[in-house]
């Protein structure tokens, strides 16, 4: 690959995020131009994409694991969350597809996908040791809980904003009238 055609990869990458984080359906943009002459079909473009979520993830951690380095599993779970709001429609299409896979080929690949991405959390929340071959099983499913913690604490935070954004938005209307009637005092 050229270096010419790596930058026009990443160029087409970043509009199937736009495009994702804008339509947040849950599906792979394959109509946008250049997608397909780049990426040839589905199962390369949700690759790129899982690539970047699981690359930007791990760097996620990091930092949080600098930030809250005596509570590991807290760290991976707000790392988590942090980036499915922040790449929110690549979040729903890896969700979507690892629900409904085009053919066997994606299925097993995000399969492989997913089980490594939950035993990277096991293992960056200290719940799971990457020398322990043995227990990859137990790893992935520990994984699996601490990304269902972190859905389930991120859904609870949107249902707080939601209801906190519905009283401030109905408060608002009446104070800007009381402000209204009080800029309308001073000034007589």
């Amino acid at each position: 690959m050229t270096w010419t055609s790596f930058h026009n990869r990443g160029e087409i990458l970043r509009s199937v995020i736009r495009a994702a984080d804008h339509r947040r359906d849950g599906v792979l943009p394959m109509d946008l131009t250049g997608v397909r002459e780049t990426f040839g079909d589905e199962l390369s473009l949700y690759g790129a994409l899982s690539l970047r979520w699981h690359t930007r993830l791990a760097g996620r951690i990091e930092r949080e694991l600098m930030h809250q380095p005596l509570d590991l599993e807290g760290a991976v779970i707000t790392a988590w969350r942090s980036m499915a709001e922040e790449m929110p429609g690549t979040r729903a299409i890896l969700d979507h597809y690892r629900e409904h896979p085009v053919d066997d080929a994606m299925a097993q690949a995000i399969a492989k996908a997913t089980r490594k991405e939950h035993i990277l959390l096991a293992v960056m929340a200290g719940r799971a040791s990457v020398h322990d071959t043995r227990g990859a099983a137990l790893a992935a499913a520990t994984g699996a809980r601490i990304e269902q913690r972190a859905r389930t604490l991120g859904a609870a935070i949107a249902a707080a904003r939601s209801s906190s954004e519905a009283r401030h938005a109905g408060l608002r209307p009446a104070l800007r009238q009381r402000l209204g009637r009080l800029r309308a005092a001073l000034a007589a």
